[in-house]
C-alpha cells in the first residue's frame, strides 16, 4: 500500500480507533468504574516500549522532560507512528519548545533515515531544546532555525513530507506560506484545536479547502488536527 491510498488508509484507521476508544465500555471506565477516561489517560496507561538501546536512550530524556507545555504523550506518540508509518524524510515543526515533540518524531526519523527542521523564536527555549537534543543522541537528525518562523519558514524550499504547527498563533499564515511545499499526499498537524481556543480562520482554512481533508480528535483535552493534501 503506497501514496494517497496508504494515507487514506491511516486517517481512516486513526479515525476508527479515537471512535473505538471512547465508544468501548470496558476502556471508557475510569479507576471509578464510573468516569470515562480520555484517549490521553488510556493511552498513558500503556507506555511507549524500546526497541533497541537507541530507543531507550530517547524514551529516558522524555520520561525527565516531562510533556511539553501545549504537545502531550498522546499526540507526540501519534507524531512518532504517523513519521514512520508515511516513511517520512522531511519534517517540519513550527514551535520547538523544550524539544517534547521533536523527541517523539526523531524515534520515527531514525528509522525513515529522514530529517527534522524545527523553528522556535524564543532563544532559551532554542538552547534549551539543542541540549535535549545532544543529550538525546539526535543532534544529528534535528536542525533547530532560530527566529521568527513567519520570516524564517520562507528558507524553506524542499517537499515537506509532514508539517507539524505547535506555536502560540499564526497558524493561518504558516498554513498559506507552506502549503504550496506540501507534498500531495503530506500531512498537516495543528496541536492545541481545543485548548486553547484555535483560530477560526485557520479551522475554515483546513475545513472548506477541497485538496485537503481534515479529522479533529482528542478535543476534550487539548485537541489535535490532522489533514492531508489530496494528490
Amino acid at each position: 500500500m503506497k501514496g494517497p491510498k496508504l494515507v487514506g488508509f491511516l486517517l481512516a484507521a486513526t479515525a476508527m480507533a479515537m471512535a473505538a476508544i471512547s465508544l468501548a465500555p470496558s476502556w471508557g471506565l475510569g479507576k471509578s468504574g464510573s468516569q470515562q477516561r480520555g484517549c490521553s489517560e488510556l493511552t498513558a496507561e500503556y507506555p511507549s516500549l524500546a526497541k533497541n538501546e537507541s530507543d531507550k536512550r530517547i524514551l529516558g530524556i522524555l520520561d525527565d522532560i516531562g510533556e511539553g507545555p501545549c504537545t502531550d504523550e498522546l499526540h507526540g506518540r501519534l507524531l512518532r507512528i504517523l513519521v514512520e508509518s508515511t516513511r517520512a524524510k522531511n519534517v517540519v515543526e513550527i514551535g520547538t519548545g523544550n524539544g517534547y515533540s521533536a523527541l517523539w518524531m526523531c524515534l520515527g526519523l531514525k528509522t525513515t533515515g529522514g530529517k527534522l527542521v524545527t523553528h522556535e523564536i524564543d532563544h532559551g527555549q532554542v538552547l534549551m531544546a539543542r541540549a535535549t537534543f545532544k543529550r538525546a543522541g539526535v543532534e544529528n537528525l534535528v536542525t533547530v532555525v532560530e527566529g521568527d518562523a513567519h520570516q524564517t519558514v520562507a528558507q524553506l524550499k524542499e517537499p515537506i513530507d509532514i508539517l507539524f504547527m505547535d506555536a502560540e498563533g499564526g497558524n493561518l499564515d504558516y498554513l498559506n506560506q507552506l502549503l504550496p511545499l506540501v507534498r500531495p499526499g503530506g500531512l498537516i498537524l495543528s496541536d492545541n484545536m481545543s485548548k486553547p481556543r484555535p483560530d477560526p480562520q485557520f479551522i475554515n482554512a483546513i475545513t472548506t479547502n477541497p485538496n485537503l481533508e481534515t479529522i479533529f480528535f482528542n478535543v476534550k483535552s487539548t485537541g489535535i488536527s490532522l489533514t492531508v493534501k489530496k494528490d
